[in-house]
């Protein structure tokens, strides 16, 4: 039932691994080391099949970067398969290393390797440091570190936990050409019951609307009627045709508030399509804008009996 807290807690934790990465740095902020187990997945397509097989319980995987946006991994994983809902964000500050093996300098360093996001975050530092190099993407920065580790790389931009996790020396620090990037990291479970609302709150979905005039001013206007903030907003390709997309939304609230569950239940009926991704607390360090009077759930309540009493005969 919405609102209401889930009756088992996570023990087994999926990631993006290996070892050593950002989304295991991350893991590490929001679940304690005797909480449970942690399993290292090859790639978030894999860490959110290990929570639908039912070989984890929860998968922490990254939905957003400062700096390169979303990740689609994420937010395709999210929007098809069996149903999994978002139970916590965790945000991480993103602190990039080059990592070399002990006793390598920079004119030793022919190669670079690290995660397509990585590399395009520090790749004016690199253009800087190494002059026509070409850094070479992997599918993780802790793959990269790995590699390093052993001998098919000169160096790795990762994380300092893969530096250290790998018996790397970081050559140098505070890579990154915009120092402050934060991601943010979703951790999800199978769909059951929700969080309780602790007033602060945030709500996922992925809407899917029709090839028509209008459809995406229909979907805004559900959330502008009632108040709601979005938070986030960002369309993707259905991989049906061209002309059909499906966006994917925060909003403030949770659906046991009625104005969310009331836009929720709208966007079901003017959509081709709605898939709720979650209600969870709101850890971004920011407040939800107060709400309206006439948004708030006394209102809808109010405005629910007179309208019984209208059609009861009163």
């Amino acid at each position: 039932m919405p609102g209401m807290p889930s009756s088992t807690t996570p023990t087994r934790f999926a990631y993006l691994g290996p070892e050593g990465t950002f989304a295991e740095a991350a893991l590490r902020t929001a679940v304690a080391s005797s909480e449970g187990t942690r399993y290292p997945r090859p790639s978030v397509p894999a860490a959110l099949a290990a929570v639908r097989s039912g070989d984890a319980d929860a998968a922490l995987v990254p939905l957003e970067n400062s700096v390169e946006g979303s990740v689609p991994a994420t937010m395709d994983g999210l929007a098809d398969g069996p149903a999994l809902v978002i139970t916590r964000e965790v945000f991480l500050d993103v602190s990039f290393v080059l990592a070399v093996r002990p006793g390598t300098d920079l004119a030793g360093v022919r190669s670079v390797a690290s995660h397509p996001h990585a590399l395009a975050q520090t790749a004016g530092r690199l253009a800087e440091l190494f002059p026509g190099l070409a850094p070479l993407p992997v599918a993780s920065t802790a793959g990269a570190a790995a590699a390093v580790a052993a001998g098919e790389f000169d160096a790795a931009v990762c994380a300092p936990i893969a530096a250290e996790r790998y018996g790397l020396a970081a050559l140098v620090e505070d890579l990154a050409d915009n120092p402050g990037a934060v991601t943010r990291f979703v951790l999800v479970e199978p769909a059951g019951a929700l969080p309780a609302p602790t007033g602060n709150d945030k709500t996922s979905l992925v809407a899917v609307v029709g090839d028509r005039t209008g459809a995406l001013l229909e979907l805004l206007s559900e959330f502008a009627v009632r108040g709601i903030s979005l938070t986030r907003i960002e369309s993707r390709p259905t991989r049906q045709r061209l002309g059909v997309y499906s966006f994917s939304l925060d909003c403030e609230g949770h659906i046991a508030d009625r104005r969310v569950g009331e836009a929720l239940a709208a966007l079901h009926r003017v959509c081709d399509d709605v898939r709720f991704l979650g209600s969870y607390a709101r850890t971004d360090g920011r407040d939800n804008k107060p709400v309206p009077g006439t948004a708030a759930d006394p209102a809808f309540a109010e405005a629910e009996e007179w309208l019984a009493g209208i059609r009861g005969g009163d």
